[in-house]
């Protein structure tokens, strides 16, 4: 088992490497501190000093910091603690008319806005689009991560909570 460097799941991170060696990566087994560099890579990637303790999306972290567990944007932003549902404190935008559905569906593919809403979710501070979600009208928003920070980091990594690993360049 061949163990990546830093750089390498920092390129893995940004897109930046080529097809088949992304592909090998993606299909071998993991290294044992691959988590580790990945939130390192992570962390040298924003300007706060929170430490990151889960990626929830691309640019979407749940931090560890004064405020205690929250959900933070990459630009800093804070939706509040990570047990909620941070799409609430986010900017929504709502597609429920046929004109507003027709920018993202311009073919006769077009869902039908008595039946689908499509809701984009963004950061108030940035606009980073970090969710959309398709539902029925009227559906309510769906709050679907809330991982259990404890068990993941006692149980798949076997390390407390919170606890930096070991840097890996």
């Amino acid at each position: 088992m061949s163990a990546y460097s830093k750089d390498v799941i920092r390129e893995l991170v940004e897109g930046t490497l080529p097809w088949p060696q992304t592909r090998r990566i993606m299909s071998a087994y993991k290294d044992d501190d691959r988590f580790d560099k990945y939130i390192s890579v992570l962390q040298d990637r924003v300007a706060w000093d929170d430490p990151i303790l889960l990626p929830v999306g691309d640019r979407l972290f749940i931090c560890d910091g004064g405020e205690g567990r929250v959900t933070r944007c990459e630009c800093g932003h804070s939706f509040g603690d990570y047990r909620e549902n941070w799409k609430l404190k986010a900017v929504i935008n709502v597609r429920n008319t046929e004109a507003s559905l027709r920018e993202i569906y311009p073919n006769s593919d077009l869902p039908d806005p008595d039946w689908m809403e499509i809701r984009e979710f963004f950061c108030p501070a940035c606009a980073h689009l970090h969710e959309v979600e398709a539902a029925a009208p009227g559906y309510p928003i769906v709050h679907d991560f809330q991982p259990d920070l404890e068990g993941f980091y006692r149980d798949w990594l076997g390390k407390p909570l919170g606890k930096p690993g070991k840097e890996t360049a």
